[in-house]
């Protein structure tokens, strides 16, 4: 089975750069996404309900450079093979 990548989404922020540098020292692989583009090229303005940095991972949804830390620090040898409605996202 194929393991799922965390999203990250950032922006210009402080914090943002570091969750990136954060992730990237710890080893943790993942896909960047940078709100401002998604802004620009999509809804044409601001997107209030979303705080960058943000982590949505199979884990759950981490707002926020605290929980992104967090995230870091789960144990990640649990086993995700049960396939769920969201194995398509």
């Amino acid at each position: 089975m194929v393991k799922r990548k965390p999203i990250l989404l950032v922006d210009e922020s402080d914090d943002s750069l570091k969750a990136i540098d954060l992730l990237k020292k710890l080893g943790i692989e993942y896909v960047e996404f940078n709100i401002k583009k998604f802004e620009e090229s999509c809804c044409g303005g601001d997107l209030p309900t979303t705080k960058a940095p943000s982590l949505f991972a199979v884990e759950g949804i981490f707002k926020g450079l605290e929980k992104i830390s967090e995230y870091t620090s789960l144990n990640k040898d649990v086993d995700f093979d049960i396939q769920s409605e969201s194995a398509y996202w």
